[in-house]
């Protein structure tokens, strides 16, 4: 591995110019709040020579020398120009000023401004700003992250109360969620209602769902990268609202005399309050809160330290006789060192942790579960001149699953102790990657990643008969658990399986004129752990499983092919991406599955493949006083999973079969309109195919028993999914000089109350016997009301 990259760097030295050039480093933030600008602009007029910002507002670029005028810019901000004489290497900082017209920004940008956009390699990849989140209507009047990201072509849920969310028919565990490069394993507040993400806090968020850039890894699907703020460096700001059943509080400013920052935030909702009103809900309690903190430090012009966290906690209780709890802990340290004008690096040590409790009294039964991970990696970006930029660096992740810990509740109770084996991995990752700029018009994007996964020792590995933990039984044509052989203790530092795999990341752009451009990429990427669970969304009480013995990584091959186009100096855009994706090792479970409490998981499963493909269509309109954009997904996911070693046929004869994230149609539509200073409104409309599911097709009786018959696995699908949100912003005194400003948000949820199910049960009623179906809808028209201020 050292001799690739040793080689690879030297033949990108050799395309080095023979000119003689200089460099021009530096960063660029916010004149009003010192808040660094991820994916800002700084190009050389007249020339093709620029850069973009990394994620610590920092650039960097090469020009020959002589007299240019440089030009920064970035969306929503006014343009700044400097004239500069490069005679020599230069750093130069730059503040931009928000622009008076930002309410009439484009809304969803891509990474970097239109043009660019264009112009690099970079595809499948969407940016919000919290700006933008904050104006589109929300669910009980919280705006929410991880449903925005779900008005982009490509991204789904399972409908509503449900966490996670789907990326190109691909599993919720098949997307890597980070916060501040710490790995969020729940994003969900409140069963789904909430995320976990307070839009107060974050400054930036992108997803990539396609091109997956080889810095990045341990997911096949997609990468949700959230950035909070780093606070106000130049005054003291207080941020926040008050809602029906949430409120939330930001408080920011300097610190040590203005060479650094804080942020903290904080949430927390009070629905139980109401459920204390009524006679049948007065001793259930349904709460969750949350707080995020940042700091940083620069100790010089070279080096930054920030420090992060968050911490979030869900709390039910249903009439004292279910008890749940769960949540997120996240903590980073971070080191910033620019070694010279081309080299810039980041070193991270991350902690993260998810954890639940379940108290069931009823039983006197108390189940706590977790799993936490170490991540130390060290990411540096080198630009090696105006037409090439690296990025390379290593990472290892410790990760110890709990699965559970089952522990009766009182003395007598009849639960028995359990301790289920606790799960150790080690995850190592080196990447390097190049952006080249081949001509005026091609560019590429081309990168390697090696990855290995050690499943480590500390417990006792059951292995089983002719090496089958799932046998197929003939007679009564089922899948069983198959017959143990013996037992094999490992010690903690004993490698039980080792995997390691290379990743290649291609990527290519090429301009056809200013305004449009064709791109195309493929992506190689593999995942080690794996999500287990037989509902069709996460739950909090779903278990996290290492590859192994019997479960093998996940592997994924994704094509994708665009095109790109703005019309009328970008008032309006067009996106068009097609892809085609292929999963190996994806598992599915056998009928009657039994995955609470077991210890021997692969006795339960059995190994397959997927696919996915699709086309997807975003129409934007960018400027003006009414933006939006309409996106349309046509799109297919499917399994197929074979009996393999277990014998027999497999699922559904082994044939193709819809997975539970397949959406032959999406379509959503976003549209903000400013009537004037005071007055702005906002919409989603949401349309989707039902959620496929497997309905029973008959029933027989078997010694007075009634037993029902199903159909092929999703074979059936739920009824179609629609949803209409409006909301209205009215800002009574929009004075600029105002200390305190206020504005009150008006929303509708769902506003024609349309009962969409989020599952259908079949019963057979008591009284007249006949079989009936019945509806489950969470939601149907909320109205919300929420005051946000700051001063």
């Amino acid at each position: 591995m050292k001799h690739f990259f040793l080689g690879l760097c030297l033949v990108f030295s050799y395309l080095t110019f023979a000119q003689e050039t200089y460099s021009i480093r530096g960063s660029i933030k916010d004149a009003n709040n010192g808040e660094t600008l991820l994916g800002a602009t700084v190009f050389l007029k007249d020339t093709n020579i620029g850069a973009i910002t990394n994620e610590y507002g920092f650039f960097s670029l090469q020009a020959p020398k002589g007299s240019y005028t440089l030009i920064v810019s970035y969306m929503g901000y006014e343009n700044l120009s400097q004239n500069i004489d490069i005679q020599k290497d230069m750093s130069i900082n730059f503040e931009l000023t928000e622009a008076s017209t930002s309410l009439e920004e484009v809304v969803i940008v891509a990474e970097e401004s239109e043009q660019l956009n264009i112009k690099t390699p970079q595809m499948g990849v969407s940016k919000l700003k919290s700006g933008t989140i904050k104006k589109m209507p929300a669910v009980l009047g919280e705006v929410d992250v991880i449903k925005s990201i779900q008005m982009l072509p490509g991204v789904t849920n399972n409908g509503e109360g449900s966490s996670g969310f789907n990326v190109r028919g691909g599993a919720a565990d098949q997307n890597l969620v980070l916060l501040d490069e710490a790995i969020i394993y729940n994003t969900s507040h409140f069963f789904g209602f909430f995320s976990v993400f307070n839009a107060d806090a974050i400054k930036d968020i992108k997803l990539y769902k396609g091109d997956i850039p080889a810095k990045f890894g341990g997911r096949i699907s997609s990468v949700l990268d959230v950035r909070q703020k780093d606070g106000n460096s130049k005054n003291y700001d207080v941020t926040g609202g008050l809602g029906l059943i949430s409120s939330r509080l930001t408080v920011e400013g300097p610190v040590f005399k203005e060479k650094g920052s804080f942020l903290l935030a904080g949430r927390t909702s009070y629905a139980h309050l109401f459920l204390k009103m009524t006679e049948d809900f007065k001793d259930d309690k349904i709460s969750f809160y949350d707080l995020n903190f940042k700091t940083n430090y620069e100790i010089n012009h070279n080096n930054k330290i920030y420090l992060s966290g968050y911490y979030g906690r869900d709390v039910f209780n249903f009439d004292k006789v279910i008890e749940n709890n769960y949540g997120n802990i996240t903590g980073n340290i971070r080191w910033n060192h620019i070694f010279n004008d081309k080299l810039f690096s980041n070193l991270s040590l991350i902690y993260s942790k998810y954890d639940y409790q379940i108290i069931l009294d009823f039983i006197e039964l108390d189940w706590v579960a977790d799993i936490k991970n170490y991540n130390l990696k060290y990411d540096f970006k080198y630009y090696l001149n105006d037409k090439i930029k690296l990025d390379f660096g290593v990472s290892g992740i410790t990760y110890n699953l709990n699965p559970g810990e089952v522990k009766p509740s009182s003395p007598t109770s009849p639960v028995n102790y359990l301790k289920l084996d606790e799960k150790r991995a080690f995850e190592g990752g080196a990447y390097i990657s190049a952006e080249h700029k081949i001509t005026d018009k091609l560019t590429a994007q081309y990168g390697l990643r090696y990855s290995n996964f050690f499943r480590l020792g500390g417990q006792s590995m059951t292995s089983y008969v002719n090496n089958q933990p799932v046998v197929y039984n003939s007679e009564l044509g089922i899948y069983e658990r198959g017959e143990e052989a013996f037992e094999t203790y490992y010690e903690k530092n004993e490698s039980i399986e080792t995997f390691d795999n290379f990743e290649p990341r291609l990527g290519m752009a090429y301009q056809i004129n200013d305004a449009s451009s064709i791109k195309a990429s493929y992506t190689k990427s593999t995942q080690y752990l794996h999500l287990l669970s037989n509902t069709s969304s996460v739950t909090p009480i779903d278990v996290w499983t290492p590859s192994g013995k019997y479960i093998k990584p996940q592997k994924s091959n994704q094509y994708a092919l665009g095109y790109y186009r703005s019309f009328k100096d970008n008032l309006f855009s067009l996106e068009l991406e097609t892809y085609y994706k292929t999963i190996d090792n994806r598992i599915d479970y056998i009928d009657g599955s039994d995955l609470i409490g077991n210890n021997t998981i692969e006795t339960e499963i059995l190994n397959g493949e997927a696919r996915a493909y699709g086309l997807e269509i975003l129409f934007r309109k960018n400027k003006g006083r009414l933006t939006g954009w309409l996106a349309y997904t046509l799109s297919r996911s499917e399994q197929r999973t074979l009996g393999g070693l277990a014998g027999g046929p497999g699922i559904n004869n082994g044939d193709w079969y819809k997975t539970p994230y397949d959406r032959s149609h999406d379509v959503s539509a976003t549209a903000t309109y400013k009537l004037n200073d005071k007055w702005s409104f906002s919409s989603n409309l949401v349309f989707q195919t039902g959620r496929p599911v497997t309905y029973p097709n008959g029933q027989y009786t078997y010694e007075g028993l009634s037993i029902a018959t199903y159909s092929n696995r999703n074979e059936d699908r739920l009824p179609a999914y629609h949803r209409l949100d409006v909301s209205a912003i009215y800002k009574p005194n929009n004075k600029p000089d105002k200390r305190w400003k206020g504005e009150w948000v008006f929303g509708i949820y769902n506003l024609y109350n349309r009962k969409n199910a989020a599952a259908i049960t079949f019963n057979q009623n008591n009284q007249t016997g006949l079989n009936e179906a019945t509806r489950l809808s969470i939601f149907g028209i909320i109205p919300s009301v929420t005051y946000n201020f700051k001063f």
